[in-house]
């Protein structure tokens, strides 16, 4: 079943579907999950709607949502900053955890890309996310954006752009705007993958925000709630060293696993051995057990 919720993050409105598997007795509670969209786009992004279909499939209740500014959300369309998206993140669990089909107590956060950056920074600071799972996410925006310009010349092409965002702002008090490709480079052939409806264009101010976000700052702070890192060894958009380094920081039980046969959009339905490998992880830290109430 299908049910479209609105949930309060703060002052503004963010929409949302929840997905609740067949059979579900009177008063069972399921553990749930919060699948999180990627840098600007929406929940009906098919990277979202694939997983939120898979984790339903797998008696889960999930949630799907656009962040403040993206999709059908409240917020200036692409207006889009980190801490915003945590704060959303958040406001996603305090709702799902007032829902009667849900065990409060039991709710994992996934994430992709951008998203997984946002679903381990939650989980680092607020100790009612249960489990996380992290696909070619990214830990240190200011490591990751030097991975993605990697020339001297295509750096300096990036700071300045940041630099003459912050000018813009002071002189006029408007956003400069920019486009997403010379924030984040997707190859071309990638492209594709893109959902429709992505925001292409982004304040300045987006650009530094994740460059001075620092989710690796927090991913020890997870334990002893579990943590899966998943990330592509041939990652063309974020580096792989991210996850890497997330790893290195994160305490136990965390999990890494890196795979060459797949490239940065990692949860698509033909990626066999990702899902295997999310499946697997999820019977053994997070599995899937209800309980009914007296």
């Amino acid at each position: 079943m299908e049910e479209n919720v609105t949930f309060a993050s703060g002052d503004l409105t963010l929409s949302g579907v929840v997905h609740t598997p067949d059979g579900m007795e009177p008063g069972e509670k399921r553990p749930a999950v919060l699948v999180l969209h990627g840098f600007g786009s929406r929940k009906a992004a098919q990277n979202v709607v694939g997983p939120t279909n898979m984790f339903m499939k797998w008696g889960y209740v999930v949630l799907r949502f656009d962040m403040r500014g993206c999709g059908d959300s409240e917020g200036t369309f692409g207006h889009i900053l980190c801490e915003d998206q945590v704060e959303d993140t958040r406001a996603a669990v305090t709702f799902m955890q007032g829902r009667p089909e849900v065990d409060p107590d039991r709710i994992a956060v996934v994430g992709s890309s951008f998203g997984a950056a946002v679903a381990v920074y939650a989980a680092g600071i607020d100790d009612r996310i249960a489990a996380v799972i992290s696909s070619g996410g990214w830990g240190n925006g200011e490591r990751k954006f030097r991975g993605q310009h990697p020339t001297p010349e295509a750096w300096a092409k990036f700071t300045a752009m940041l630099e003459e965002g912050k000018r813009h702002k002071a002189e006029t008090g408007e956003s400069l705007m920019v486009d997403r490709h010379d924030i984040v480079p997707i190859p071309e052939h990638l492209r594709k993958n893109m959902p429709s409806g992505s925001v292409q264009q982004f304040p300045a101010e987006t650009a530094q925000s994740m460059f001075d976000f620092t989710a690796e700052n927090v991913v020890g702070d997870i334990a002893p709630r579990p943590l899966l890192l998943l990330h592509s060894s041939v990652d063309s958009v974020t580096p792989t060293e991210q996850s890497i380094e997330m790893f290195k920081r994160a305490g136990q039980p965390t999990d890494l696993h890196l795979t060459a046969d797949t490239d940065h959009f990692m949860m698509a339905e033909s990626n066999t051995r990702v899902i295997s490998i999310i499946r697997d992880w999820l019977d053994k830290y997070f599995p899937m057990t209800a309980t009914v109430d007296a």
